[in-house]
């Protein structure tokens, strides 16, 4: 089989608001990215995903894109983002776009034009229905609470909003929305972009009919109904032919919902549709009990239910298809406080041991900016320190308007999964805002940034971003680890994750302590060549330490 560049890449994401400010406006911005390229590259990156950079105005922080072919002028111009795509190039990587193109902003022109009347240029490109006896045509929920219709008088008719009702959904029926999204694709690539992260791309085509979501509907009942709809192959399938396949690029599919099964049909290894997916299988566990409540909730994810997650998709995939790696990203809570243990004592550890766990399978991995330095969750304790979108609707529909649930434990659930606990600012150094700006930073910093932040880590050769920077280097030289199968080790196991890989006469045995105790588990280890990482600085054989994790290698 003939590997292609992006099976063997590692990439980091940025989210621009939050990463570099350069102007001191309290906003990051590109030319604040360009400054810390040198950064990215030195932890061993190939690619940088950038969240949305369009110009938009910020209902759900940029995923509202008003122009796609302009600049966001908080973040900058043409002329930075130019600068910014040659200066990742002339670093030897590769520049991702975050293409948004299930919904627009209200604002673009396309929906302002939209909504004047039924019989204009733009009159279709998005879902417009009537009213059904005086109210919505159905009872679907948008993903940040409330219905996922508004109703626009100069039409009488309303408008379908999977998120925010600042964000129509397109209407990838008509022929015409495609082409304009592929000149958008071919705009941005024709300038150099090296592919696309696609948001939520499974939602383009939905439900014949736009039927009702069976028993009680809720955010995420909808999306998973509306998922992968019966023309999205299709739609896909035109994508790249007309566009994605004359160039050589990387292309992954944000998909909530989607099952093994799906991926395979949009990003087989032999399909000519896009590469990799976003799965949410592992992120979505630990769910209230309380369906009404849907992810909101405090408690741990138990460790073999993460397994079911995880190894399901390595196992599914292989050979058929390439998964995409992640803890983290804009949208999830910081990984070492979801998935392990954030507690001073035991953090770095923790943060390392998650790293090795995802880093050792096979697929393309994702490091979140500030994940290399174990950035926790901001433990807020208010709801006046949120500014997400998701946050505050929920706490107000939640607490506030169904009081279904008290405001102090809807703000432990919060502090637990809020989006805003991925969003505040990078921390650089232990200066006044973490050197992220000198200004006023759009969002407060995370208090601990004195004891987490990048330049002491730099200094600390045992720190988690030299830890994964090692897991970055061993990827790119160890072809087990990029290409080897997987075998799942003891999946019941509520303490220890343990799993094989094997390729070409190699196997690779992982090894990963979630707990804070010590325990013993003998997987022959005593028989291996060589231990390839650890984040002790001894091997203790078949005891595993608190959050120990530990790589051999047997050739």
């Amino acid at each position: 089989m003939t590997h292609k560049w992006w099976q063997n890449a590692v990439v980091y994401q940025v989210y621009p608001m939050s990463f570099q400010d350069s102007n001191n406006d309290g906003i990051g911005d590109l030319p604040g990215i360009t400054k810390r390229l040198d950064y990215i590259h030195q932890l061993g990156a190939d690619v940088i995903w950038l969240n949305p950079i369009y110009k938009s105005p910020n209902k759900d922080n940029g995923y509202d894109i008003a122009d796609y072919r302009a600049i966001n002028p908080e973040y900058g111009t043409m002329k930075d983002f130019d600068t910014l795509l040659a200066a990742t190039h002339k670093h030897g990587m590769k520049l991702l776009m975050d293409l948004v193109v299930n919904h627009t902003s209200d604002q673009h022109e396309w929906f302002q034009e939209s909504k004047k009347s039924k019989d204009n240029k733009y009159s279709d490109f998005y879902i417009w229905r009537d009213p059904v006896d005086g109210h919505e045509p159905n009872n679907w929920r948008e993903a940040f609470s409330g219905s996922a219709w508004t109703y626009v008088p100069e039409r009488g008719q309303y408008y379908l909003h999977l998120f925010a009702p600042g964000q129509p959904d397109l209407n990838w029926e008509n022929p015409e929305v495609r082409q304009a999204v592929f000149d958008i694709e071919r705009f941005w690539l024709d300038k150099g972009v090296d592919g696309f992260r696609m948001d939520v791309i499974n939602l383009i085509s939905k439900p014949a009919g736009l039927p009702d979501v069976a028993g009680v509907p809720t955010a995420g009942t909808t999306l998973d109904f509306v998922a992968d709809g019966p023309r999205l192959n299709e739609f896909l399938h035109q994508m790249n032919d007309e566009v994605l396949s004359h160039y050589d690029v990387m292309t992954v599919g944000e998909m909530p919902g989607s099952t093994p099964e799906d991926a395979i049909k949009y990003t087989g290894l032999e399909s000519n549709e896009l590469n990799m997916v976003f799965q949410f299988q592992h992120v979505n566990l630990s769910p209230n009990p309380d369906v009404r409540l849907g992810k909101w909730n405090d408690q741990p994810v138990k460790l073999p239910e993460l397994k079911v997650a995880l190894n399901r998709w390595q196992k599914a995939l292989d050979g058929k298809g390439w998964n995409s790696l992640y803890w983290n990203n804009h949208d999830q809570p910081r990984a070492v406080s979801r998935f392990s243990n954030d507690d001073p004592k035991y953090r770095v550890r923790a943060a390392k041991m998650l790293g090795t766990t995802l880093h050792m399978m096979q697929g393309t991995p994702y490091v979140y900016e500030g994940e290399e330095l174990g950035m926790t969750n901001g433990h807020f304790t208010s709801i006046d320190q949120y500014e997400d979108l998701e946050s505050i609707n929920i706490y107000r529909e939640l607490v506030e308007q169904d009081k279904m649930i008290d405001g102090p434990t809807m703000l432990k659930y919060l502090a637990n999964m809020s989006r805003d606990n991925a969003r505040t600012p990078m921390q650089w150094d232990a200066s006044q805002n973490a050197g992220f700006t000198k200004g006023t930073p759009w969002y407060a910093l995370n208090p601990n940034y004195k004891e987490i932040n990048a330049e002491d880590a730099l200094k600390d050769k045992e720190s988690v971003f030299y830890h994964y920077q090692k897991l970055i280097q061993l990827r790119h030289q160890t072809d087990v680890i990029k290409y080897g199968t997987f075998e799942e080790l003891d999946p019941k196991d509520d303490q220890v994750y343990a799993y094989r890989r094997h390729y070409e006469g190699k196997t690779l045995l992982i090894m990963s302590n979630f707990t804070d105790q010590t325990v013993t588990r003998d997987y022959d280890q005593q028989k291996a060549a060589k231990m390839l990482i650890s984040n002790y600085d001894d091997d203790q054989g078949t005891t595993l330490r608190p959050y120990e994790s530990k790589v051999y290698l047997f050739a």
